[in-house]
Formats: structure tokens, sequence, C-alpha cells
């Protein structure tokens, strides 16, 4: 019983032995747990920070991959196309120099003709009435002519009776058979007679010219009466006839009237004052070609073209520069040209539109780059440019170098002036490509590759 009261004694003596070793064991806990829920949250936080921090430093020092091309020498000959139209190397329009009514017709489109060949004939009687009225006035010129000399065979008759008379004067009035006043009658009559001699020789002369010039009108209207035969000018082919039997040819020398359908169903047109009919050669044809300016110089006199047909493929036809208009048209910039070729074989026709190619020689034949490997901005052309700076795993450093361009060719450009045949240079450069920036070109066989050399 003792015991029992003393023990309780001791719980009354210390009443808060027990609650505050729970009170500590709280705390401990309490605060282990505020611990972890603040690691749980700042871990994955600063875990974050440090992937991106990572990451950003890594995109920082990444070196980026370019493709690349190299520059090279453009082929010394060097081809150039252009468009053209083949026409007939002679071609004339025919027109009548007699007005009259066809009577004949001896040729047709399509006949191949001589020169001189009688291609229609022409009745006009007016012309004939006008040979006829130049023949009647030669012939009153010539008795005009006739006239004038019989007159000076008179006249001069009478000198020579005027000079007899007057010497038989002379002895007279010596003798003084005869007086003075008589004598010097006898001279002035001498004097008149020599007058007249002189007189009917200047008739002469003017009737002689008189019939000079009836003989040239009349050689004038013959010749244009044999211009009622209508002739080919040259060797040819008929390539239009206006005028068919019974046309009126007008003055000027074309038709009166309705075209003729000389094709199937082609309607007829009218025709007043259209030619009679049109040849053109055809075994000999030519070529005018617009050359533009950047290639106007190589362009010579002399120098061979090859045309090509796109209905004839695989073919080619020689031919040969023989004329330019030496000057630029102000209006296109470009320079008239002349091709002539042979049409031996006749497959060519007149009209057709061809391909003209020249092919020109270059000692000194400019750069060739990608045309994609070309920089366009406010301050010009340029190209990158990679330089070796000793750098490992084949890094390179850019150089914007501006350029200097030729022709463009489409996928390549010639560059005139700015680089160097070897020199590589960076394709569709990007806003990392900038001068100084350290690039690693792309390995030959990569994804966009250019394939060119490193």
């Amino acid at each position: 019983m003792s015991d029992m009261s003393d023990m309780s004694e001791d719980n009354e003596l210390h009443p808060h032995h027990i609650s505050r070793g729970k009170v500590v064991l709280m705390a401990v806990l309490l605060a282990l747990l505020v611990v972890g829920a603040w690691l749980a949250g700042y871990l994955p936080h600063r875990n974050q920070e440090a992937a991106a921090a990572a990451a950003a430093k890594v995109e920082t020092n990444a070196i980026p991959v370019v493709t690349t091309t190299l520059v090279r020498s453009a082929p010394a000959d060097v081809d150039i196309l252009l468009p053209g139209s083949i026409s007939s190397a002679s071609e004339a329009s025919i027109f009548a120099r007699a007005a009259g009514y066809v009577s004949k017709r001896y040729a047709d489109i399509g006949d191949h003709v001589k020169a001189g060949q009688l291609l229609a004939v022409i009745v006009a009687p007016d012309l004939d009435q006008q040979v006829a009225q130049a023949r009647a006035q030669v012939a009153q010129a010539q008795q005009q002519l006739g006239q004038a000399r019989a007159a000076l065979i008179q006249a001069e008759a009478q000198r020579d009776l005027a000079d007899a008379t007057l010497k038989r004067y002379a002895n007279l009035v010596k003798l003084g058979a005869v007086a003075q006043q008589d004598y010097e009658t006898q001279v002035s009559g001498a004097k008149t007679a020599d007058a007249l001699v002189v007189s009917q020789q200047a008739n002469i002369e003017a009737s002689q010219d008189n019939v000079n010039q009836a003989q040239a009108n009349l050689d004038r209207v013959i010749a244009l009466q044999e211009f009622k035969n209508v002739r080919a000018p040259f060797d040819g082919v008929v390539t239009a006839r206006n005028v068919d039997v019974g046309y009126l040819i007008s003055s000027a020398g074309g038709g009166l009237g309705l075209t003729p359908a000389t094709q199937p169903g082609a309607a007829q047109n009218n025709a007043n004052g259209s030619e009679m009919f049109r040849v053109a050669q055809v075994g000999a044809l030519r070529i005018y070609v617009s050359v533009p300016q950047s290639a106007a110089a190589s362009v010579q006199v002399g120098m061979t073209a090859a045309i090509m047909i796109a209905e004839l493929p695989g073919k080619e036809f020689p031919g040969k520069v023989t004329r330019t208009s030496n000057v630029l048209d102000p209006n296109t910039r470009t320079l008239l040209t002349e091709v002539e070729l042979s049409n031996q074989g006749g497959k060519l026709l007149s009209g057709m539109y061809a391909t003209i190619r020249f092919r020109s020689h270059r000692d000194t034949p400019p750069l060739l780059v990608r045309g994609d490997a070309l920089i366009a901005n406010a301050t010009g052309i340029s190209a990158a440019i990679l330089q070796d700076a000793g750098l490992e795993n084949g890094r390179k450093k850019v150089h914007i170098e501006r350029v200097t361009v030729g022709r463009d060719y489409g996928a390549e450009t010639e560059i005139a002036s700015g680089l160097r045949a070897g020199d590589i240079a960076v394709v569709n450069p990007g806003d990392e490509v900038r001068e100084g920036a350290i690039v690693t070109p792309a390995k030959s066989g990569s994804p966009g590759a250019s394939g060119a050399p490193h």
C-alpha cells in the first residue's frame, strides 16, 4: 500500500514529464514534413533550370552546318540559243507596167519558175495605140528633117550663086563698068545667102533632135508594150496569185476584182490594187535574229550557226551570219542579225519558227557559281565564301565577298569579279552565315550537301 501511494505521489509531483517528450517528437516530425515538402518542390525546379541552362549552353556553342558549292570556270565554248523566223532569201511582189486585161495566165501558186519565164499576158489596146502614135511621130519628124536638108541644099546653091556674082562685080567695079553701089548690093546679098545657109543648118540640127526625141518616145512605149508580158524576175516559186484570165489591171499594175480562191475552202477577198503574183526563192533562206545586248559582242559576221526546227527533231541545218545592223535597237537593246542557210532538200518552209544556236569561243571564260549561292540585299550582290581558319573538325570561317555578276543562266550565274576559281561558297546562306562566323561544311552525301569537293 505504501508503494502504490508513493507512485501516486511521484505522478502528482511530475505531471508534465510524458507530455514534453511527445511535444518534442511532434515538433521533429513536423519539421521533417516541412523540409520534405520544400525539397519535393525545389529539387525538380532546380533540375529543370539546370537542364535549360545546359541546353542553352549547347545551343550557344553549336556550330551550324552549311551546304556548299564550288566556284568553277565556265566552258570556253558557250552556246547562245535565240528564236527566229525563216523567210525567203528573195521575195518579190509582181505588178504590171501595162494597164489592160489579162488574156492568158501561165503560172499558179506552187509552180517553180525560171528567171524571165512568162507568167501572164495582158491585152493593152491603149498602149498599142500609143506605139502607133509614136511611130507616126517618128515618121513626121523624119519628114521634117528631110525638108530641112532640102532647104539647106537650096540655101547653099543661092550662097554659091551670090559668091560668084560678087566676084564678077568686084572685077567690073575695078574697071569702072558698074557703080560702087551695085557692088555693095552684091556684097550684102552674099552675106544674106551665107546667113541663110547657117540658119538651114540649125534647122537640120533641130529636126534631127526632134527625130531623136520621137524615136526615144517610140522605144519607150515599145518597151512598155513588152511589159504586157509579165515575167518572173528570178528563179523561185510562185507563192501568191491574185489575178485570173479577164481581170482588169489598173494603171498602178495591180488587179481589180476578187482574189481567186486558190486554196480549198478559201474565200475570195477584194484584190483591188493587189499584186498580180508573188515569187520567192526557196533554195536559199534567211533568218533575222534579234540578239540581246549581253550576247551582241559574241556574234560576228562569218560565224556559223545551227538552225533547229521543233517539227524536225534531231536535225540541225547549218547557217552562216552574213550581216548585222552594227547598232542596237534603242527600244529593245537588241542587235538585228541575218543568218543565211541553204534549203537544197526543200524541207524548210518560209515562215517556219526556228531556234538558232550560236557557239561563241572565249579565251578568258568567266567563273560560274550556283544562283542560290548569291546574297542580294540593299548593299548589292555578294557571296559567303568559306576560308580555312586552322580549326578542328573541318570547321571554316565565313567571309562575305562583294561580287559582280554577268549572264544569268538560271541554275548558274556568271561572276565577272569578286571570286576565284576553287572558292567554296555557301548555298542558301541563312542568318547564321555572317562575316566571321564559324560553320561546318556539310559532308558529301549528307542531307543538303552539294557534292562539291571541300
